[in-house]
């Protein structure tokens, strides 16, 4: 192992709690819920975040998480302090009354620093004119009690809510919104040795061979980034390239590839990949992660519904754009953005690029069909109307020995289905529904 980075998860410096960290939050917060754009692009468009030091940038990326993540409940419980409806215009003064509640009942900030900077920020925003109001509602949300009967339900959006309850059970869909209320942990996959990897990083290593670390702090100053050791992924997301057992000397064209997790999956595997995206940037970001992961793979900036190769492979993965559904525990804003038409729209894609996919693997090959969505019109209903398009595919029998104590997760029809309440005890894992197909003519 490299010995040139010794830095540990865990040993950062005490959380920054000053104003700069919650005014980026709030320009944050106004991006994603009023102007209606997806977290890691809102993070990217303000300016001030980057400038910041790590400890402020963690709080901040804390403090919006929290928002997204309770957002009826953060208003349901300042609102109700509230003489008269808040001005329509004002767009930042109800972010500001969010984070400020959000600090006090979920992230056990000491009141008078909540009422103080959130004060000193209304000043900042409408020169004095909220001043008082902003005082005056978070010391009454200080002084409350926040007790919601069932906050899984009510921090989903209702549409969602009903499509997990129909599909998987009440139970199941509780345990599900639980989950997303919860700080996830941050996963990685070696390359080799995660044993070695899990005890020099002081994490976990579970069943199915991810490493998973729950402290702090920013993964490139961690023991063996710059060394190329590993790279992050979730548990759940590690999964399905598992599902195809002994890949080594195989062709693998792996489409919608970046950011890369799955590309560096297959080629530390052996195979001979060729990643490919309809996106100029996000796959330089996929060839920047091979690169520090001292891995190479054919590149390919392509249109899948023109695209297509020389020759067939051995095997393609379609990791299909997705409603996202899966990944709320790490993205939010998901619950926040997306709605019922926008699963209609990706299910349509998802069949066009699965149509586009099976011309690309050749006569006994594999098509290996991921998406990270809870929704059936992704997942099971996706593959069981493409199997009524293409009748030379049939379900494969994919390798379970990688599947550990995630028996439940194996679909009798021979599919992958975790969801994010798999493992609660060590919390969690991403929703992913994965199938292995076979081309037999």
């Amino acid at each position: 192992m490299a010995q040139n980075q010794t830095k540990t998860p865990g040993t950062e410096t005490k959380q920054s709690t000053g104003l700069a960290a919650r005014r980026a939050a709030i320009e944050i917060l106004v991006t994603v819920l009023n102007r209606r754009q997806f977290l890691g692009d809102a993070i990217n468009q303000t300016k001030a975040f980057k400038y910041m030091p790590a400890n402020d940038r963690a709080f901040a990326r804390l403090l919006v998480s929290t928002v997204l993540r309770r957002l009826p409940e953060i208003d349901q419980a300042f609102q109700q302090f509230l003489d008269r409806p808040l001005p329509k215009n004002p767009k930042k003064l109800f972010q500001l009354l969010r984070t400020g509640t959000a600090q006090l009942l979920f992230l056990e900030m000491p009141p008078h620093a909540v009422v103080n900077t959130s004060v000193a920020l209304a000043n900042e925003f409408r020169s004095n004119k909220f001043k008082g109001l902003v005082n005056a509602v978070l010391r009454k949300v200080a002084a409350s009690k926040s007790e919601v009967e069932n906050p899984a339900k009510l921090n989903t959006p209702d549409w969602l809510w009903q499509s997990w309850v129909d599909q998987y059970g009440e139970d199941s869909a509780t345990a599900i919104g639980l989950q997303h209320l919860a700080n996830p942990p941050i996963d990685i996959s070696a390359k080799e040795d995660p044993e070695l990897w899990a005890q020099s990083l002081g994490a976990e290593l579970l069943p199915t061979g991810t490493i998973r670390l729950t402290a702090g702090g920013h993964p490139s100053e961690w023991a063996g980034f710059e060394g190329g050791h590993w790279w992050i992924q979730d548990a759940a997301a590690a999964i399905p390239v598992k599902l195809l057992g002994h890949i080594a000397g195989k062709t693998v064209i792996d489409l919608c590839a970046a950011p890369g997790g799955k590309t560096a999956q297959l080629v530390n595997a052996g195979a001979t990949v060729t990643a490919v995206d309809i996106s100029r940037s996000r796959l330089s970001r996929l060839e920047s992660n091979l690169a520090r992961l001292q891995m190479s793979a054919k590149t390919i900036v392509a249109d899948l519904r023109q695209w297509r190769p020389n020759d067939p492979a051995d095997i393609v993965l379609l990791d299909a754009p997705c409603s996202a559904t899966g990944t709320c525990r790490r993205h939010p804003d998901i619950l926040r953005l997306r709605n019922e038409s926008d699963v209609a729209k990706l299910t349509a894609i998802q069949s066009t690029l699965l149509d586009a996919a099976a011309e690309m693997v050749a006569p006994g090959g594999l098509l290996l069909y991921v998406t990270c969505s809870l929704q059936p019109q992704e997942g099971p209903d996706q593959i069981s109307s493409f199997l009524n398009r293409h009748l030379n595919y049939q379900r494969s029998q994919f390798d379970v020995s990688d599947c550990k104590t995630l028996e439940s997760a194996l679909s009798a029809d021979g599919s992958l289905r975790t969801l994010p309440c798999h493992w609660p005890n060590r919390g969690g894992m991403d929703g992913f529904f994965a199938v292995v197909l076979t081309r037999f003519l």
